[in-house]
């Protein structure tokens, strides 16, 4: 059942309490703030809107009708919990304000996002701040359900709902041990088609490297890129482990290469884009100092 009109007019409501406190419309008004004729009118706009007389107005002062008090009692219910809900939107922002939420790809957070948290930590020493991390698909879902109020990632698709801004870019290596047979052609240009029998050594769904380095592939070959010998592994760090074993390439983010040789591969275009993201229409006054700190220190590949 939707709410009458009138009941969008809590100063007039809250302005027949005073006046049921203060037993005259002149002392009411002057506890709000506005001109007594101001107050009368807004009185007399409340009455029409309700279609029942509220006041007895005499030279003494004000009384309520029994139909006015009758709406003063239920405004104190109304307006209470119009105060409640005033001062609790007021603690959630000064929360809002007083805390930072941030949520990371993997590669952002190891190797970019410290920079910036202290870089932030040196203005706002006091501040809460906690950082979450994820693939970029979690990235955005902790974003999108509060739990984070900025999130990086890393994967060249956001979400429609999510608001963005370009923080940088990154590019994604495929790299393997120095005793690798591959490894002897480095500096040598290797055909995309080559990389299709060899073990990939893959992030898991979801991951922005991973989107990255298939969307290159799918884009080079023409079409979905057929891959029966990629394995799947949940980390870089497992990747890399794997990878300076002799099993296979792996594909990870040039910042993480190290001493395993990267392959050249023309043809796949592996630089990708880093976003910041956010909801709502603009970020909040923390998460854009954060941005700041992001551009002033820098995150390109």
């Amino acid at each position: 059942m939707p709410l009458p009109p009138w009941i969008s007019d809590l100063p007039a409501l809250d302005l027949l309490l005073s006046v049921a406190e203060t037993g005259s419309v002149g002392r009411a008004a002057k506890a709000h703030g506005i001109s007594q004729p101001s107050a009368s009118a807004r009185l007399a706009r409340l009455e029409r809107r309700l279609g029942v007389s509220l006041l007895v107005r005499s030279r003494r002062g004000s009384l309520l009708t029994p139909a006015g008090q009758a709406v003063a009692v239920w405004t104190q219910q109304v307006v209470g919990a119009a105060h409640t809900l005033a001062d609790g939107v007021l603690t959630l922002r000064a929360d809002r304000e007083a805390r930072l939420r941030v949520a990371a790809s993997l590669t952002i957070a190891e190797y970019m996002l410290p920079a910036w948290l202290l870089s932030l930590r040196r203005t706002h020493p006091g501040t809460e701040i906690s950082a979450a991390v994820s693939n970029s698909a979690g990235v955005c879902e902790l974003v999108r359900s509060g739990r984070a109020d900025l999130g990086f990632v890393e994967s060249p698709d956001i979400p429609a709902d999510l608001s963005r801004r370009r923080v940088g870019e990154d590019r994604v290596a495929l790299v393997v041990s120095a005793g690798y047979p591959l490894a002897a052609r480095a500096g040598q240009d290797l055909p995309v088609a080559d990389l299709l029998e060899q073990p990939l050594l893959l992030r898991e769904p979801g991951s922005g490297t991973r989107d990255t380095f298939l969307g290159a592939l799918e884009k080079a070959l023409g079409g979905p890129p057929a891959l029966p010998h990629a394995t799947s592994l949940g980390s870089t760090t497992t990747i890399l482990a794997t990878a300076r074993a002799g099993g296979g390439i792996g594909v990870v983010s040039a910042r993480a290469a190290g001493e395993l040789v990267e392959l050249q591969v023309p043809g796949l275009a592996l630089s990708r884009p880093l976003h910041a993201v956010w909801l709502g229409r603009a970020p909040s006054p923390l998460s854009e100092e954060l941005l700041i700190c992001a551009q002033l220190t820098g995150c390109h590949a």
